[in-house]
């Protein structure tokens, strides 16, 4: 398999051509650097499950300081102070950088439902919730930069368990092991299945939670819905 150096190289490169890509089509350059930058680190986090400490203690480590940054918006609109704040982001580094670290530690297993697609949708939508942003458009790309960083993990994992020698194709034990919808433990694909359903309510509600701390006011689209709308009143789909 790919070793972390090449696919810290790989989600590296998808990042810096997924910002340029969202610059060219008119993002604003610092959404596309923090998009880029997402997508670089998330192609460790399908090794989270490695047997190797490095994957996961850099993974959680980076995680536990970037992810109270990114939900300082959500913060605001809490009408949270200073102060509760900090004790908020301080509460989130402890349970990311030692909670997270010892669940993952103790309930996963390497090459398990951790590396695959669900568990990539289970990882872009808990992104999404923590990325609370008033224009959709902008939340919905750092998500989705999230979810190609991880799958760039899981493509390269299969091209690596391909040899070819002597011009033919040997696929290796861990062949289809990455890109996969279930596993072979039941538990863990109901288990992983279960957070994805629960996971798509709480997006699905998100938006009707938020509005209780006041309605989003500028004229950007706040929901899917509403970008929908301006995709197909722009023409962008002829």
């Amino acid at each position: 398999m790919a070793d972390f150096r090449t696919h810290m190289l790989t989600s590296t490169t998808v990042g810096a051509i997924y910002g340029l890509v969202g610059f060219k089509l008119g993002l604003p350059w610092q959404t596309c650097v923090v998009a880029g930058g997402l997508c670089s680190v998330s192609g460790m986090l399908p090794d989270l499950d490695s047997d190797s400490g490095r994957p996961l203690r850099e993974a959680t480590t980076l995680a536990a300081a970037v992810v109270p940054m990114l939900m300082v918006e959500r913060f605001q609109r809490f009408g949270w102070g200073h102060e509760t704040m900090v004790l908020a982001a301080g509460v989130l580094y402890l349970f990311i950088r030692f909670g997270l670290t010892e669940i993952f530690r103790r309930f996963t297993v390497h090459r398990g439902m951790w590396h695959s697609v669900p568990a990539a949708v289970v990882v872009g939508m808990i992104s999404f919730l923590v990325m609370d942003c008033e224009d959709i458009t902008l939340r919905i790309f750092k998500t989705m930069a999230v979810v190609s960083g991880f799958m760039s993990h899981l493509i390269l994992d299969e091209i690596w368990s391909v040899d070819f020698k002597r011009g033919q194709y040997k696929f290796k034990s861990s062949f289809g092991t990455a890109l996969k919808l279930w596993g072979n433990d039941r538990w863990a694909n109901f288990s992983t299945y279960f957070k994805l359903v629960g996971l798509s309510y709480l997006v699905y509600q998100d938006q009707a939670f938020m509005n209780r701390f006041g309605p989003y006011t500028s004229d950007v689209p706040h929901t899917a819905r509403e970008l929908w709308q301006i995709v197909v009143d722009g023409g962008w789909l002829r």
